[in-house]
This record gives C-alpha cells, sequence and structure tokens, in this order.
C-alpha cells in the first residue's frame, strides 16, 4: 500500500507507506475501563430492546424450517401427540 501519492493523511509525514510500524506481536493489558454507570445502563437497555426483534425473527426462522422438514417427511403434529397420550 503506497500513500505517497499525494493521499498522505494529515498526521502521517512524507516518507510513511501505510505499513505497520510493528513486526512483531505485542501483548496488552487491560488494567482499567472507565464507563458511566448510565451509560453502561444505556447500552444494555439498547441492547434487550434490540433482541426482541431479533427472537421474533428467529423463531419465524425456526418455524419455516420445522415446516419444511414436516412438509418432506410427512409428518403431522398429531402423530407427535398421539404418542405422548
Amino acid at each position: 500500500m503506497d500513500l505517497r501519492d499525494g493521499a498522505l493523511w494529515r498526521s502521517m509525514g512524507r516518507d510513511a507507506t501505510g505499513d505497520s510500524a510493528m513486526n512483531g506481536q505485542t501483548p496488552v493489558i487491560i488494567t482499567d475501563l472507565r464507563i458511566p454507570f448510565f451509560r453502561l445502563v444505556l447500552f444494555f437497555v439498547k441492547a434487550g430492546l434490540a433482541a426482541i426483534p431479533a427472537a421474533i425473527i428467529v423463531t419465524v426462522i425456526v418455524m419455516v424450517i420445522a415446516a419444511a422438514i414436516a412438509v418432506v417427511l410427512g409428518g403431522s403434529p398429531t402423530v407427535v401427540i398421539r404418542r405422548w397420550m
């Protein structure tokens, strides 16, 4: 990747190539993560609300797959119910 054709980023020098300056792996240890409580609560509320339509979509997909399998195998739900009664 060559960025010397006038497409340099503002923070890059004239001799920058865009390649990584690190050759090996450098271990990173995170010692602290500061997230305000309200922002964390808001994130979990959003995630919970996003899970509702996702669960509905997954349920519909599973129902369609189950119906397709029932059509292919020729089974009906009454056969399963009769076995348990």
